[in-house]
């Protein structure tokens, strides 16, 4: 079903946790189960997290009819709860470790069966005493040993590999469990019929063959073995999700004010608050109790308290107290902030110093935890263009290697009939062949290469506060040569404050900024929040606006007192007719001279503006923008400055960080023509700005890279969100992104190389059924293990 067959405005999705998935065949068949079920839109499965990800449409299908398709296509599968947070993830923790310990046992099983008859063996094999064709007629109890060893390892060990693959033929599909069964049962019954056509006479001589029962044994053991590698890295793939998760405490003291028996409750003080648990204002006297609560049972407007060295359990605003808060595993920063009364925290940060009182407003899946980790499970759980190559190649990867076994029979035979080679030994190259093709071929390693790179990837970004909301950010990263900056709130702090009040002739300061903050009262924009903090200090009491209307990129018009009145830049009073071009005029040629952010005031009477004054604003630049800037440009990449203020300010901002090139007084929607300029100039853009005023040139860029803080991760838009807000974050994105690049391509590389190289050699005859074994584990353990070498390796 295609996008255009349903309404997009009814599309939701759903993930949906499947088990049983060993190798890249068996996501193309979870895929497929999903994909023809009527209302699905889009599926994407990921291997190393047995997750799938599955947009429909509602009106057709459901989760649970979802999961029923694919557990009927042999993939048992359970819906993943919405909102369910730390429990699904606990959940699918618990899963991964029972897949290990079952992995663990059969690998444990296998190697006791295994390993001393092969010792054994060997040491004969040294010391001259023994001979490889072991027949009935010898009565070598070695040779009983191995059956019976080689029996059991099939039953048990490779009971796994046998129901997997039995169900995948009997659903007319194949996966890498077929071939494993495949190659086992080609070992184990070549041996058993050779050794019970020695015991009837069928052979002659009756000792004439090879026999693979301890190659049968010690293949399942060692691949086993290799799972059970496999389980436990990819554990260590998906810990920061987990990590993430364990931030969140599982209780919080939440204050309560109605009455309670002091065994229940702690009197803590007298307050004023009212019963029930929404403190507000009140003259009335209660006293004040802390109960211990589930996190799940807050609230919004729920008040909880925190002390020192312990984690603020969800999103809130600081109403009494100040405290250092370490944020570093949210935002990636290791320097704690100081955070005080009004202002907002995070859930799951770390209180370090003093005691906090602090009121909730966001909780469950509102807040920016829970958001985080969302969007690392969404970014973990899609595929970048560069999986379309290995999935073409894992969907006909089963069958073509059985087809390349069943012509590596018949060219053995062919071989053996017209050299005149020995029956026996025409046999035994034969099987021993045919099994090495079966064993060696891992569609595994070609499934894994590119999820386990991408879940190690996204999980050290978040880790470093670097969230990606689009997985092609990584391949887009890779290409950057010109980051375009934004300036307020992206180079600066973006808290520009208030330095001078200029009223006009007749007009007072208090006046002036009575009438500013009226218009200004509700906007969002920093230059209007600050003239409002600042009238706010000041003592005046500021007017509410009607019939507010903002005109992005130029200031807002509204009625205040009856007057209507403009706030904004000079090209909002020049867009006016009627304006006193001179007054105008005589602001703009200050604000040059100041490098100062002016806001001008005017007012519209009988259709002719009258300007009342200006007020002048600094907005200071953040701390480590040189630096970051800096380094950049030494990874090669151009640094423009792109901002709706006027040409001195921009100036003096771009030249104190360093910026290359400079393009100021550019209206949001201009911003995107100068990155379209850029591109047609050949370059390929980055544009980082705040995510709002700036999503044009977000949107047009080639990457769009959102500064954010850590409590508005929801209003953030951009292919990658830095939650820091520090500059620092964009090389670091880079430089994970080029990492994670380099690391995929290298898992690639192994996954097809390996396969390229081993099939033919055990075509030929070079390898055996056990070198194959050990090499095919040892392909998923090497793509893994590289993948988690991005844990470590130098991003900055």
């Amino acid at each position: 079903m295609t996008d255009t067959d349903t309404d997009t405005a009814t599309i939701t999705d759903t993930a949906l946790n499947v088990t049983g998935m060993d190798c890249a065949s068996c996501v193309a068949h979870v895929e497929k189960a999903l994909k023809s079920v009527d209302g699905v839109v889009a599926a994407e499965v990921n291997l190393a997290r047995g997750r799938a990800t599955v947009k429909f449409d509602p009106g057709a299908t459901n989760p649970q009819s979802l999961a029923e398709a694919v557990s009927q296509s042999g993939y048992p599968t359970q819906p993943e709860l919405s909102n369910a947070g730390p429990a699904a993830e606990q959940e699918r923790l618990k899963r991964q470790t029972r897949e290990a310990t079952a992995w663990f046992r059969r690998a444990t099983v296998g190697v006791i069966l295994w390993l001393p008859l092969e010792a054994a063996h060997w040491l004969r094999e040294i010391f001259g005493d023994a001979h490889h064709a072991m027949m009935p007629a010898q009565q070598d109890s070695m040779t009983l040993i191995a059956l019976i060893t080689s029996t059991l390892a099939i039953v048990y060990v490779g009971g796994k590999f046998y129901r997997s693959a039995f169900s995948a033929l009997r659903r007319s599909t194949t996966n890498m469990d077929v071939l494993i069964a495949m190659g086992a049962s080609v070992a184990y019954f070549y041996s058993l019929a050779l050794l019970v056509g020695g015991y009837v006479g069928l052979w002659t001589p009756p000792n004439g063959g090879r026999l693979f029962f301890m190659e049968a044994t010690g293949l399942l053991a060692l691949i086993s073995l290799g799972h059970w590698l496999e389980a436990r890295a990819r554990q260590s793939a998906g810990s920061a999700i987990r990590d993430l998760l364990d931030l969140t405490p599982a209780t919080a003291r939440r204050i309560e004010f109605k009455p309670a028996a002091p065994s229940q409750f702690v009197a803590v003080g007298v307050v004023n608050g009212p019963t029930g648990r929404a403190p507000v204002d009140t003259n009335s006297e209660k006293e004040l109790h802390l109960v211990e609560v589930p996190v799940a049972d807050l609230v919004k407007l729920d008040e909880v308290i925190v002390r020192p060295g312990e984690r603020i359990p969800t999103d809130g605003v600081i109403v009494h107290g100040a405290s250092a808060i370490d944020e570093s595993m949210i935002t990636g920063e290791p320097l704690p902030v100081t955070r005080t009364h009004g202002e907002k925290v995070i859930g799951g940060t770390l209180n370090r110093e003093g005691a906090l009182r602090i009121r909730v407003t966001q909780i469950g899946s509102e807040t920016a935890l829970a958001q985080i980790v969302k969007l690392v499970e969404t970014a973990q759980s899609s595929k970048p263009p560069v999986q379309k190559l290995a999935d073409k190649i894992s969907a006909v990867f089963v069958p073509t290697v059985l087809v390349i076994a069943l012509v590596t029979g018949i060219a053995w035979y062919a071989y053996g009939v017209s050299t005149g080679m020995a029956r026996e030994a025409m046999w035994t190259e034969l099987a021993n062949a045919v099994c090495s093709v079966l064993i060696i071929a891992c569609p595994c390693a070609l499934g894994l290469a590119i999820p386990a790179a991408l879940m190690v990837g996204t999980g050290r970004g978040a880790k470093r506060g670097i969230l990606l909301r689009d997985i092609d950010a990584l391949q887009k990263a890779e290409h950057i040569d010109t980051i375009v900056l934004d300036k307020t709130g992206t180079v600066t702090l973006g808290r520009p404050q208030v330095n001078r009040v200029q009223p006009n002739d007749g007009m007072a300061e208090d006046e002036l900024l009575r009438l500013a903050g009226g218009v200004e009262k509700f906007s969002e924009h920093p230059l209007a929040k600050a003239i409002v903090e600042f009238a706010g200090t000041r003592g005046i009491s500021l007017p509410n606006p009607e019939r507010f209307n903002s005109d992005p990129g130029f200031g807002a018009i509204a009625n205040v007192d009856g007057r209507t009145l403009l706030v904004g830049n000079a090209r909002l009073i020049e867009k006016h007719r009627g304006i006193g071009r001179r007054a105008v005029l005589g602001a703009i040629d200050e604000e040059q001279s100041t490098k100062q952010t002016l806001v001008h005031i005017a007012e519209l009477q009988n259709d002719m503006i009258v300007p009342l004054g200006v007020i002048s604003l600094t907005d200071t630049i953040k701390p480590d923008s040189v630096a970051a800037v800096k380094s950049l440009q030494q990874r090669g990449l151009r640094t423009v400055l792109l901002t709706g203020d006027h040409a001195a300010a921009a100036e003096a901002v771009g030249k104190e960080v360093g910026i290359d090139q400079i393009h100021a007084g550019v209206l949001p929607t201009g911003k995107a023509d100068v990155i379209r300029q850029l591109q047609a100039s050949g370059r390929s853009v980055a544009m980082v700005g705040d995510g709002i005023n700036d999503a044009p040139a977000l949107a047009q860029a080639n990457l769009g890279i959102a500064i954010g803080s850590g409590s508005d991760i929801a209003k953030e838009t951009g292919d990658i969100v830095i939650v820091s807000g520090s500059l620092h974050g964009i090389a670091t994105a880079i430089g994970l992104s080029r990492a994670t690049m380099r690391v995929i391509r290298q898992n690639l590389f192994f996954a097809v190389i390996y396969n390229v190289v081993a099939i033919p050699l055990a075509a030929t005859g070079h390898l055996t059924p056990l070198i194959a074994a050990a090499a095919m584990a040892l392909s998923d353990v090497t793509v893994l293990g590289n993948a988690l070498r991005l844990r470590k390796m130098k991003i900055d």
